[in-house]
């Protein structure tokens, strides 16, 4: 884990300091936003079927388009300033992870419709937001028996489980906490040093969704017959 990333875990029990409006609701709200459609973007299926028709049928390029379109809006200034109402229900979520957290809701769901899943279907929603906390905090979730299961088996349980959206949604939102406190950090030393300012702005968000992208590329696998929702 970086540097800011451990302070960023260190202080992520404070939560109403750092950010009163992020509460497990404001988790599954973006979800819905960035599955349904917010401001100026379509809902995730939507862009995954432009995708997929402009590869003309290609699931695969389908999928490294959507990866690509969204390393470029996780990576555009400004963004978070255009997704509507979300921002302004929870002003005191800094607006950039606001933003960013519907974009790579957004992208991951564009990946589990194009491989075949139900985004209506809750466990594919829980198997999103698991997604969105990257390979290494699965991981250790799993390890440490706070997540049942990955991403893919959760998206494919044979059943849902209630019980499973207030845990992933706890854990989604400490995970954003944690995300503030490092930036603030890290922008607190791009202030003196440019050129770390210029890369916290531009390139890290692009980077983390990048790699999200990819753990979901290869996590969530195309949906067999046995797996449909039941």
């Amino acid at each position: 884990m970086s540097l800011t990333g451990r302070v960023g875990k260190s202080l992520a029990p404070r939560i109403t300091e750092l950010a009163p409006g992020l509460t497990t609701s404001f988790v599954r709200e973006a979800l819905s936003r960035a599955i349904d459609g917010v401001g100026p973007l379509p809902g995730a299926a939507a862009a995954a079927d432009k995708q997929l028709a402009e590869q003309h049928g290609n699931v695969e390029r389908a999928i490294h388009e959507v990866i690509e379109n969204h390393v470029r809006y996780a990576g555009t200034q400004g963004f978070a300033t255009n997704v509507g109402g979300l921002v302004t229900a929870a002003f005191a979520i800094p607006a950039n992870i606001t933003g960013v957290t519907l974009v790579q809701c957004r992208m991951i769901a564009a990946i589990a419709h194009l491989r075949g899943h139900d985004l209506h279907d809750p466990r594919v929603r829980n198997a999103i937001l698991t997604t969105l906390l990257g390979e290494e905090v699965v991981t250790s979730l799993v390890r440490k028996k706070k997540l049942p299961a990955p991403p893919m088996a959760l998206a494919t349980a044979p059943a849902h489980d209630p019980n499973l959206d207030a845990i992933i949604s706890a854990e989604v939102a400490a995970d954003l906490i944690a995300r503030i406190a490092g930036k603030r950090l890290a922008t607190t030393i791009g202030r003196r040093v440019p050129v770390v300012g210029g890369l916290v702005g531009m390139g890290a968000d692009g980077y983390a969704t990048w790699k999200i992208g990819r753990y979901a590329d290869r996590e969530i696998l195309p949906r067999t017959r046995g797996s449909a929702a039941r």
